[in-house]
């Protein structure tokens, strides 16, 4: 079989340890069965890590039992709009402190033991609001922006260790946190993914959770610090 029909095989990823953050909100279940169906041993996480000591409590309490072999970093927060002119120094703080201190505590954390065995994987579920306007955002577009620059440098510092750090730059995937089910079912929200999204309907969940699986697997052994859109087209 030539290479161009060969497809993608997640088979690596059985047996493999696998810490999944904020389990329960934004792509976390997804995320967590997708995984557990791989195979693989999930640590489905669901602590708040607003607490400056519980990331590294939640890579220590999961590696407990044996090694981590990936870190799935699903971090989200509700995007509280307002022009930049009337962004309040709470609401700037409250973006960073769920989304981009957190991360960098679980990266942290992880990084040394996967360094020490030359193995390791990163994937970060971030947003593609990072990569195209969205007016009255600034506030979380930065948080997710600080989200995605953190991955690429990282993922390119970490490289040469054998430890794979790469990002999920999603946007209109169906979860609860941003696209809740009374807003998805009105005409307006229709007219909106009409406008706005080349693909003309919200991703679903396992599309997410497909991708992680391949940054989490070995077909993805020579990326490195790489931001993959998933957002049916719109950042295009």
């Amino acid at each position: 079989m030539s290479s161009l029909q060969t497809t993608a095989s997640f088979s690596d990823l059985v047996g493999r340890r696998v810490l999944v953050t904020s389990a329960e909100d934004f792509m976390g279940p997804a995320l967590a069965e997708a995984f557990t169906t791989a195979g693989c041993q999930v640590v489905a996480d669901t602590r708040s890590l607003l607490d400056a000591d519980a990331p590294g409590r939640a890579v220590a309490d999961a590696a407990a039992d044996g090694p981590l072999d990936v870190l799935v970093a699903n971090l989200g927060a509700h995007n509280e709009q307002s022009p930049a002119t009337e962004i309040t120094d709470e609401a700037w703080i409250r973006m960073f402190d769920h989304m981009v201190h957190p991360l960098m505590r679980l990266v942290r954390a992880v990084l040394p033991a996967m360094i020490e065995r030359g193995r390791g994987k990163i994937v970060v579920v971030g947003s593609s609001s990072a990569l195209r306007p969205i007016r009255n955002s600034t506030a979380y577009a930065s948080a997710r922006g600080a989200q995605l620059t953190f991955t690429t440098n990282v993922g390119i510092e970490v490289a040469r260790h054998n430890v794979h750090v790469n990002a999920i730059a999603q946007n209109y995937i169906a979860n609860p946190m941003y696209y809740p089910p009374e807003l998805v079912a009105t005409d307006r929200f229709a007219s909106h993914l009409s406008r706005n999204v080349p693909l003309n309907r919200l991703g679903r969940p396992e599309d997410t959770a497909q991708l992680a699986l391949f940054l989490a697997s070995g077909a993805s052994d020579f990326l490195a610090g790489r931001v993959l859109p998933l957002d049916g087209g719109w950042s295009a």
